[in-house]
Order: C-alpha cells, then sequence, then structure tokens
C-alpha cells in the first residue's frame, strides 16, 4: 500500500559565505579621502574620493558617494553615486540613483532604479585591486617579539604526580 520513493533525492547546493559589513559611514558624517583594503562597508553619510575595496560595498539610502572610480566585488546601490563603477555584481535598488558607466559581470536593479551611463558586461571583471596585506609591518613586528618570547607553563605538583602514579599502576597490571 505504502511504497518508499525510490527516484533520487536532490543533493542541497553549498551555501555561499554572506559577506558581512564591517564598518559604517553613518549618515551624519562627510568624509573626504580613500577606503581602501578588505572587508565590507556600508555607508549612509556623504564620501568624496577614491574606493578599491576587497568585499561588498553598500550605498544607503540616505549615502551620496562621488568616486572616479568605484571598484569592489559586490556594490549595493540604494543612496546615489557619482561615478563609474567596477565591480563583479553591481545591484541598484529602487531608491538607487547611479551617474557614470559601469563594468560588471552581473547586473540586478528594481522597479524605481536610475542609471544614467553605459553598461559594459564582461564574464569577468579585473578590479585591479592591491593584493591584501597579511599585516601592517607595525603588526608583523609585534607578531614576531611575541613569537621570539619564551613561554615557560609549568603543571602544578599534584597534576604531575597523580599522572605518574597512573602510569605505574598500569605498568602493574600489565
Amino acid at each position: 500500500m505504502f511504497k518508499r520513493n525510490t527516484t533520487p533525492v536532490e543533493t542541497p547546493q553549498p551555501v555561499q559565505a554572506v559577506e558581512r559589513i564591517t564598518s559604517v559611514l553613518g549618515s551624519g558624517v562627510i568624509w573626504h579621502g580613500s577606503i581602501n583594503g578588505s572587508g565590507g562597508v556600508r555607508i549612509e553619510g556623504a564620501f568624496e574620493g577614491e574606493i578599491a575595496l576587497r568585499g561588498m560595498l553598500v550605498i544607503g539610502e540616505t549615502g551620496r558617494v562621488t568616486c572616479q572610480n568605484v571598484r569592489a566585488n559586490t556594490v549595493i546601490v540604494a543612496g546615489a553615486v557619482r561615478g563609474n563603477i567596477t565591480t563583479q555584481k553591481l545591484e541598484i535598488r529602487a531608491t538607487g540613483r547611479v551617474w557614470g558607466d559601469v563594468v560588471t559581470t552581473a547586473f540586478v536593479t528594481e522597479e524605481g532604479a536610475f542609471l544614467r551611463g553605459q553598461i559594459r558586461m564582461e564574464e569577468t571583471v579585473d578590479l585591479n585591486l592591491e593584493p591584501t596585506p597579511e599585516a601592517t609591518p607595525s603588526e608583523a613586528a609585534q607578531a614576531e617579539s611575541i613569537a621570539q618570547t619564551a613561554i615557560h607553563i609549568s603543571e602544578p605538583a599534584s597534576v604531575v604526580e597523580t599522572t605518574q602514579k597512573t602510569v605505574k599502576k598500569k605498568k602493574i597490571s600489565n
């Protein structure tokens, strides 16, 4: 009456790692300069300068970015960007506004999004990001000094004696 289904069960697809936002430029902040490195950055304030990021860049609804060329692995625009964008994946939300040319491998947009510029889709995109350093020179020097420091850990006498007694008992029983 009841039969087991003999069709093969589909194996679930591996879950991709979720990129996290590690830094936030708040809505009341105006920043002139550059953002370089790796990690996730969310901009809710005003930013003017250079962005070269190995990770995710989110321009929130109150965010205003002016860059000659924004470079990041993933860019999500819910605010305004004035400048070209080079990314592996670009998403323009309904409240997002972009004035500039885009080079990307994947493009997503919502109804109401605005783009004034050209989109060039490529199979691969080279972001020309500098390799991520393992550590800053000061962090490397600090790690080296810690490595050279000898660490001595002594066990309490009771632990050593108990271990020796246990070993002797095992030798006798064999």
